[in-house]
């Protein structure tokens, strides 16, 4: 049974308001953009313009949770991501749009914040892992929520699941300002750094963690791109609309709270190392996608099936395995600089994904294939390498 204390139940509600307003856009956005005559690439651009600001922010945001602690920052973010969906939900026109997602991104640090807390206050390897884990399925609930919501308030309104996803946020801050304690207890104090890249690099220069961060690159551009052209690829082939979208979306966080929150614990970490399930979830993926290119719809549902239990899977245990690699003092900042190859990987792939969409519309599957591929046999032939030596 997960035992889940009163600081987890703050922290994970505060990712799955996080992700519920994802679910909401999601299915929407797409359609309701192009309302405004965009093309796919405008489209995808809106999508990569939160990335971007979430890049630029959360090795910044990460580094300030190991000097002045977790909580300040958590509360901090949760309340620009309040503020960001009440400009969305107030837009009038497509730049204040773009605004909304901006204020966003710019706040987006509040996941890494949560996994960095949650990593504090683990006590062992696979303890930080189902931990993390516990995002992961929280991300699958918010998955299956945000449709629903999206779906029954826009029914009303189209601006209402906006408003709704703002104040949930405002709420969970207020919450986590009066009852979500300090996690950190080793504050260091580092200069912090507003060069997004800076750290990168310097994370770049750790040989024992460098593979895995190029291989989480690639696997998070393969899934972005794939997620920027899913409702115009299921429009465009199946005849299928926002609500279809949602249903799709639904499904997918029905498979990811089930894997991280059961199959993770009581089998994966049981029978595997966390290595081997890193490899066998890029292999998988590369699998998914392949399959998800074949034009029957029975087939794609099945590689969406297939890309659900592998991503969720691979996110949970390559995020622990990062972290396992980072130094005591240097977890939120190695954290944070994941979360900005997140938002690299988000800037970087559905730009390209819309390119090839309007190319060809199965060719960003086979792309997010090859990215795949690219990554597992990378971290296999370090990891192989690494064993010898």
């Amino acid at each position: 049974m997960i035992k889940i204390s009163k600081e987890k139940f703050i922290i994970l509600a505060a990712v799955f308001v996080d992700i519920v307003g994802f679910g909401v856009v999601a299915p929407v956005l797409p359609f309701y953009v192009e309302s405004f005559g965009a093309t796919p690439k405008t489209i995808t651009l809106l999508f990569s313009i939160f990335a971007l600001c979430s890049f630029l922010s959360a090795p910044v945001l990460g580094a300030l949770s190991d000097r002045f602690g977790r909580r300040p920052v958590f509360i901090a973010s949760i309340l620009s991501t309040s503020a960001g969906w009440f400009v969305f939900a107030g837009a009038r026109t497509l730049p204040i749009l773009f605004l909304g997602r901006i204020i966003d991104g710019l706040a987006a640090g509040n996941v890494s914040t949560a996994q960095s807390y949650l990593v504090d206050i683990s006590k062992t390897d696979k303890e930080r892992t189902a931990n993390i884990g516990l995002i992961g399925a929280v991300i699958g609930i918010g998955f299956i929520v945000g449709p629903l919501i999206g779906g029954v308030l826009s029914s009303i309104s189209h601006a209402l699941p906006f408003w709704f996803t703002g104040f949930l946020a405002l709420a969970n801050a207020i919450v986590a300002f009066f009852f979500l304690p300090e996690s950190n207890a080793v504050l260091r104090k580092v200069k912090i750094s507003l060069n997004p890249f800076r750290p990168i690099v310097k994370a770049f220069q750790n040989v024992s963690l460098r593979p895995y961060f190029i291989s989480w690159f690639l696997f998070l551009a393969s899934m972005s791109g794939l997620q920027a052209v899913f409702a115009l690829y299921i429009s465009a082939e199946f005849g299928l609309g926002a609500f279809e979208a949602g249903l799709f979306l639904t499904g997918m966080g029905v498979i990811i709270a089930f894997n991280q929150a059961v199959m993770l614990r009581k089998f994966w970490l049981k029978k595997f190392e966390e290595n081997s399930l890193i490899l066998g979830g890029l292999l998988a993926c590369l699998a998914g996608f392949l399959i998800v290119s074949v034009k029957l719809l029975l087939i794609f549902i099945l590689g969406v099936v297939v890309l659900s239990f592998s991503q969720s899977l691979l996110r949970a245990v390559m995020v622990s395995r990062i972290a396992g690699e980072a130094e005591d003092g240097a977890k939120g900042e190695i954290l944070g600089i994941s979360s900005s190859i997140v938002s690299l990987s988000m800037i970087s792939g559905p730009i390209v994904a819309g390119w090839a969409f309007e190319a060809n519309i199965t060719l960003p599957f086979f792309l997010s294939a090859g990215y795949a591929a690219v990554a597992f046999f990378f971290l296999y032939f370090v990891l192989r390498r690494n064993r010898a030596s």
